[in-house]
């Protein structure tokens, strides 16, 4: 994905590896924020455009692992790159199962890092756009009358005005009206863009 706007924060005790790192992914465009321990890494604001974490798996103090288990914690949907000199099958499955993107040794091919580092960009921006599209949907779907709300529901899981006026006991014209209401409010141009909506709230 495109560099601009990214952030790439780089957890590692050791100065000579920052610095490497920090020139590789530089020249390769991206803005790096290199940082010496996970605690330092925590009291950082998260980003305001995409963006991820390169971490030493054995860090002082709080270790690489606790440090993916802290975000989770508290929902922050950062991808990881495991980057260590030294690891056990378990930590590099348990990191693997944890959601982190890569697992790469130390000393690190550097393509294969700066193809890590695209890979987690891209997987942070689709759920940022994921998310914004949730709160979009959500906003839109609060605008809608309890009985708009019922016949919003019942549309997407297939249901033909018909069953739906049988289900909430109205006239097949009252439905037709709250249809023409949902698909209003909620900005949807078809059925089958209306169905995408609702898939956005879930």
């Amino acid at each position: 994905m495109s560099q601009q706007g990214s952030t790439v924060y780089l957890v590692d005790e050791d100065p000579s590896t920052r610095r490497r790192v920090d020139r590789l992914l530089t020249s390769a465009g991206y803005a790096v924020n290199p940082l010496s321990s996970g605690e330092e890494f925590l009291k950082r604001r998260p980003a305001r455009g995409a963006s991820c974490l390169i971490s030493e798996l054995a860090l002082p103090g709080r270790g690489g692992l606790e440090l993916q288990a802290s975000l989770a914690r508290s929902n922050r949907t950062v991808p990881v790159i495991f980057l260590t000199r030294r690891a056990s099958v378990r930590d590099s499955v348990r990191a693997m199962k944890a959601g982190a993107v890569d697992f790469l040794t130390k000393p690190f091919d550097a393509r294969e890092l700066i193809t890590a580092v695209g890979r987690a960009l891209e997987r942070d921006a689709l759920e940022r756009s994921r998310r914004r599209a949730h709160r979009r949907a959500d906003g839109r779907a609060r605008r809608l009358t309890p009985r708009e709300r019922e016949v919003f529901e019942l549309v997407v899981r297939g249901l033909i005005n018909k069953q739906v006026a049988y289900r909430l006991g109205i006239t097949e014209k009252t439905v037709k009206v709250h249809r023409g209401r949902v698909m209003q409010k909620m900005g949807a141009r078809s059925l089958p863009e209306l169905v995408r909506l609702s898939e956005t709230m879930s």
